[in-house]
């Protein structure tokens, strides 16, 4: 064999180990991890985040690979699992409570590499997104609905955290609701929990002591709906379609829809153009959507939610347009301005027609 042979044989034999190498490169799966507050089968925020996850997969087949970590702790704990989820090969983490925004900071300072997205916060670095929804709107259409439908002008709402998110959401309902039935109040209790059945179950019974005969809710599972059909009042589902657990309670229930930004997010990482930037949809987006009212719904009150929901996707009405006045009745914004986002994402007031004070 002359040694042009020879060399034509190194050369071919190290392309074909190359070729090799890049095949099984190729093949190897983007991976997606997914820290989640909440168990899956809470069948409110966390099942709506996992539904987005698979529909990764259903996008992008054998593509990707996707890890989910459920019931994770907003404490230290959330950064250990992050940061084992960032060292086990995942180009790409979702962090989707705003308690992980921190340590979801932490941990991307030490994985340059890795992309994350955190749900609901407000801090971003090179390889850190956040993404959000305009979840008051949904809240404006069914304060709406309260509104027309309350009989004993108390309207039950059971908050997690007074953090502005859920502030915001409590302050749109009422907003919503006075403008069509100015004597209807909101009283609110809070659970200091996204998740415990028990006590939310616990704060719609006592909602509804008080007088409320519709409940409403800021936290992830089904148990204020749930006592709501028992007690035989009304209420809204929280962030997927609860009518299983209250077919005759349930009016409409606010859904949040995350796959279309999963798909979104993730193929941009995978083809490179992934960058850091702020994702804050709404109904327009379809980020924020609703079910089929319920049979109760009269025709007038589904009219009105129409009314408020096509506005806002047209732009013509905003939930927080002025005049909006603070509990003391004092005008915090004119007739006719529109809050800005900056107010909106730092809310920490409540409005006229919200009773009691928020904790500090």
């Amino acid at each position: 064999m002359s040694v042009y042979l020879k060399r034509m044989g190194v050369v071919l034999g190290a392309a074909v180990l190359s070729a090799v190498a890049l095949s099984a490169q190729a093949a190897d799966p983007f991976k997606v991890g997914f820290i989640y507050v909440g168990p899956v089968g809470d069948h409110g925020w966390t099942y709506r985040h996992d539904v987005g996850r698979k529909a990764l997969e259903t996008e992008f087949g054998e593509g990707v690979e996707t890890t989910f970590v459920e019931s994770v702790p907003e404490g230290a704990d959330a950064e250990r699992v992050i940061r084992k989820l960032a060292s086990s090969g995942h180009n790409l983490i979702f962090t989707t409570s705003f308690g992980f925004m921190n340590p979801t900071l932490k941990v991307a300072k030490d994985f340059p590499d890795v992309k994350f997205e955190h749900a609901t916060g407000y801090k971003r670095t090179d390889n850190v997104s956040t993404y959000g929804a305009r979840f008051y709107e949904g809240r404006a259409v069914i304060g709406t609905m309260a509104g027309m439908m309350t009989k004993s002008n108390i309207v039950g709402y059971i908050g997690s955290f007074p953090i502005p998110e859920v502030v915001r959401g409590i302050n749109a309902f009422t907003i919503a609701m006075r403008k069509v039935n100015p004597d209807a109040e909101v009283k609110v209790v809070w659970v200091n929990s996204w998740y415990d059945p028990g006590k939310e179950a616990d704060a719609a019974k006592a909602l509804i002591d008080q007088g409320a005969d519709i409940i409403t809710q800021h936290t992830d599972s089904p148990a204020p709906l749930q006592v709501a059909e028992e007690r035989g009042v009304y209420g809204f589902g929280q962030a997927s379609d609860m009518s299983a657990f209250a077919p005759k309670s349930q009016l409409t229930s606010i859904i949040d829809n995350w796959d279309a930004y999963y798909v979104d997010r993730t193929r941009a990482a995978m083809d490179g153009s992934w960058a850091s930037m702020d994702t804050w949809g709404g109904i327009k987006s379809g980020m924020v959507s609703f079910p089929e009212y319920s049979a109760d719904v009269p025709d007038d009150v589904k009219e009105a939610a129409e009314v408020v929901r096509d506005g806002i996707i047209g732009g013509t009405l905003h939930p927080f347009q002025g005049p909006v006045l603070n509990q003391a009745g004092e005008e915090i914004l004119p007739a006719g301005e529109v809050m800005d986002d900056g107010t909106l994402l730092g809310m920490n007031f409540y409005v006229q027609g919200v009773q009691g004070d928020l904790p500090k």
